[in-house]
């Protein structure tokens, strides 16, 4: 069966072609498996809950007949505005509108959500772009810059929001502009499509423009949520999508409400949060978390830009799936949401996914892998400008921002054939990561610390789990001993690092511990074993000797092999067969449509590199786990960023040939 939508047609019809339903929702509450739903251009201002999901043989399928024309918006325009004074006008909005869910008396809560001022879920947009909260009317009126964003020129456009009985009033301060002759909207619903149930599975989402919803705060111990999302289910869908301006969140892989463990730890307060979390992974799989119900999803070809906390958020609930082909960017750029939970994407049990040719930039930060990345690899993605721009004002260490974040993983996890340009490529608390034929032109950071729970007097170590290889069921639990990381065939150049970023490493303390020095190569990894000095502390005792049982929880070893350092980049004090060119100075430089100019080339050794593969890498050191396919079969690095083939002797990082110009995007 075809259903038709047509939000321009003249009356609502019964779903034909000839006489089309005026909303995505009634197609929705009847689309069976194998069915299609074919939306007309228009502007949709709905919450679109399909009842039922598809199966493996017949999905359902929702389509914008013309991609991109068909826009599912969580937001209302509002026209009647009465100037207040000077540039600030009030809006009156009946809290009819908003259901059970008023963004304007709910704020931005939940777990590991650091803040300083409180925020709501509401948004208020002139001509499609946010304008600021403010938590007073005093702050409307003589508004201020605010020195966070990395957009601080639109600061000024503040908005306050207060109730008067069952009305909500909105001031805005519009700069100048006249709020009833521009476009003025103000997000109302909560999500825009996603199932209120679970188990709603085998959906296809095709080229749909999604914006302007109230997403609320989306950590790993809670129902986590976006604008879009399969609400724990199995085999979605989403693709050609533009995905933009929700309040948290754009799309949610994430986890389901266990209602006694959410937010627990900024609820109640007893249990750290990651004693919550791990009770939170162990409940679900007594509760159903395992491949034949739950994930495998894939995200294609979306666009997802301007979200305040994530692009794509996911706990347990994105195990087995492909992220690929998308454009990621401006991500927690206005800064008026922190904590961590932030990132271009961000997600938890990341068992087995693939992050393929994704476009990431001026996001707080690309990628964050937390916990759990397991199987999970990273392959032929180009990453830049994922820190703050200069000048803007840092507030904390989780605000400065890098290409990827990797925490307290035991691996296996694979990153490889990537372009990090970012000034800090890595964040590097936890172990049993391989990279392989990147190109890196930023430091690693936090560099063996990071991995506890920072209590002043108290061990306060993070175990976190390991499970069945290509499985949920969790097989252990263990701290991070750091290591246990293979570095091959990389090259890595070093910039010159920003006043601003030094500087800020420097006044909070970051330098000093060790966390952020701005080296680029693998120079943090100092003092870290060869694995052959690693063997022999073990041989030197029989297993039970209890003289020396330190060596069960000192650092575990690296691989090293066929990198090559340019402009200063530093080679740690074990590495084997580096290449150091100290004579001549690489080149990058990236335009705005993606071209890569470099002399890089004009220098790059013909090193007798080993074709690296499973076999090379091994296995992580504590789920004992191969870095492989999610089939369990051996990878063998034979095709480059690009797609093209490798020489059986191939040239270190990303690229097969030699050139001074590559078009990356």
């Amino acid at each position: 069966m075809v259903y038709y939508v047509d939000a321009n047609a003249k009356k609502c019809g019964e779903g034909s072609k000839e006489r089309p339903f005026l909303t995505i929702s009634q197609a929705a509450a009847l689309a069976k498996p194998g069915d299609e739903v074919i939306v007309a251009p228009g502007v949709y201002r709905e919450y679109v809950d399909p009842a039922m999901g598809g199966n493996e043989q017949n999905r359902i399928v929702y389509r914008s007949e013309k991609i991109g024309e068909a826009i599912i918006t969580g937001a209302e325009p509002v026209t009647e505005w009465t100037q207040h004074e000077g540039d600030v006008w009030v809006a009156r909005i009946p809290n009819g509108i908003f259901g059970n869910y008023n963004p304007y008396t709910t704020y931005v809560k939940g777990d590991w959500y650091f803040a300083q001022d409180p925020v709501h879920t509401g948004e208020v947009y002139i001509n499609g772009k946010s304008m600021y909260e403010s938590v007073t009317l005093e702050g409307v009126l003589q508004p201020e810059y605010y020195n966070p964003s990395w957009d601080r020129e639109f600061t000024k456009h503040k908005w306050y929001t207060c109730q008067e009985g069952n009305v909500t009033l909105i001031y805005a301060n519009f700069q100048g502009k006249d709020p009833r002759k521009e476009c003025v909207e103000i997000n109302v619903r909560r999500n825009c499509f996603y199932p209120s149930k679970e188990g709603v599975g085998y959906i296809t989402l095709s080229g749909f423009t999604v914006k302007q919803a109230a997403t609320q705060w989306a950590p790993p111990t809670a129902y986590q949520e976006g604008m879009i999302g399969p609400h724990w289910s199995k085999g979605w869908i989403i693709e050609d999508c533009e995905v933009s301006d929700s309040k948290c969140s754009g799309i949610s892989l994430g986890k389901y409400l266990q209602p006694e463990n959410e937010n627990k730890w900024s609820v109640a307060g007893y249990k750290d949060g990651t004693q919550t979390e791990r009770d939170a992974i162990c409940q679900a799989q007594r509760e159903g978390w395992d491949k034949d119900h739950i994930g495998s999803h894939i995200i294609r070809r979306c666009h997802i830009h301007d979200c305040g906390q994530t692009g794509i958020v996911g706990h347990l609930g994105g195990v087995f799936s492909v992220i690929e082909d998308n454009h990621i960017h401006h991500i927690n750029n206005k800064q008026d949401l922190a904590g961590a939970e932030i990132g271009g994407i961000k997600m938890h049990a990341a068992i087995d996914v693939i992050y393929r040719r994704n476009h990431i930039h001026h996001c707080t930060r690309g990628i964050w892998l937390d916990w759990q990345a397991q199987g999970t690899r990273v392959t032929q993605n180009l990453f830049h400008d994922n820190t703050p721009p200069e000048g803007t004002e840092i507030t904390n260490g989780l605000a400065l921002g890098e290409d990827m974040f990797v925490e307290v993983s035991h691996g296996p996890t694979l990153i490889d054939h990537n372009v990090m340009l970012s000034q800090i490529a890595i964040r590097f608390s936890t172990q049993g990561v391989a990279l392989v034929h990147n190109l890196i032109a930023g430091a690693f950071s936090w560099v063996g610390i990071g991995t506890d729970n920072e209590a002043e007097h108290s061990q306060s170590c993070r175990y976190t789990p390991y499970h069945v290889p290509h499985r949920t069921e969790v097989a252990g639990f263990m701290t991070i001993l750091h290591g246990d990381d293979r570095f091959y065939n990389n090259i890595f150049v070093q910039q010159p690092s920003r006043a601003d970023l030094v500087d800020h490493a420097e006044n909070s303390g970051l330098q000093q511990e060790g966390a952020v020095k701005f080296i680029c190569g693998t120079k943090p990894f100092d003092g870290y074993p060869t694995f052959e000095e690693y063997k022999k502390r073990f041989q030197a005792v029989q297993p039970m000797d209890r003289t020396d049982k330190d060596r069960y929880y000192d650092h575990l070893p690296i691989w090293t092999g066929g990198n090559v350092y340019f402009n200063g980049a530093k080679p740690c004090d074990k590495e084997e067969g580096a290449h150091i060119d100290t004579e001549h100075t690489v080149t990058l430089t990236l335009s705005e449509d993606g071209v890569l100019q470099t002399n890089l080339y004009d220098y790059l050794p013909k090193q007798e590199n080993t074709v690296i593969s499973t076999e090379v890498l091994g296995m992580a050191f504590e789920p004992e786990e191969y870095f492989e396919n999610p089939d369990g079969s051996q990878i063998i690095f034979t095709q480059d960023y690009f797609g093209h083939n490798h020489s059986i002797t191939p040239l270190s990082g990303p690229f097969a040939n030699a050139s001074n110009q590559f078009s990356l995007v």
